[in-house]
């Protein structure tokens, strides 16, 4: 499976990009300079039942747009 692929299967599931999984890790406050890979999987697989990879892939689209600090 693809990176995009990965990413239109999350869309489907969730009605949601990762600018709005961006923006509500924000409202929830997860997103700081010191925020871990794990911080974010947990609370994706824990609050939108995705799984380890899918969440992964949220993580690797923060990183990509540089949300993210020095990991």
């Amino acid at each position: 499976m693809t990176f995009e692929a990965y990413l239109t299967n999350i869309h489907a599931k969730t009605g949601k990009s990762p600018e709005d999984f961006h923006a509500l890790a924000i409202e929830k406050g997860l997103m700081n300079a010191d925020t871990k890979a794990m911080q974010i999987v947990a609370w994706l697989k824990e609050e939108f039942a995705l799984g380890h990879g899918h969440a992964m892939a949220i993580w690797c689209a923060f990183q990509k747009n540089g949300w993210t600090g020095p990991n």
